[in-house]
């Protein structure tokens, strides 16, 4: 099941985020729960990938 989120962020961030998000083939709304995953994993061997692209 999915549920919409609503978040307030920073207009600039977000763009920055959605052209991340392009250039990596993913929406940003799996970029954030993908990230969301990796920070409340129970170990933290769990096998979520954070991914970080970096200028």
């Amino acid at each position: 099941m999915n549920t919409k989120l609503t978040l307030t962020i920073d207009d600039a961030i977000v763009d920055k985020a959605k052209q991340y998000a392009r250039q990596e083939g993913r929406s940003l709304s799996d970029l954030v729960e993908n990230y969301l995953k990796a920070v409340t994993a129970a170990s933290p061997h769990d096998e979520t990938e954070l991914t970080i692209k970096r200028n």
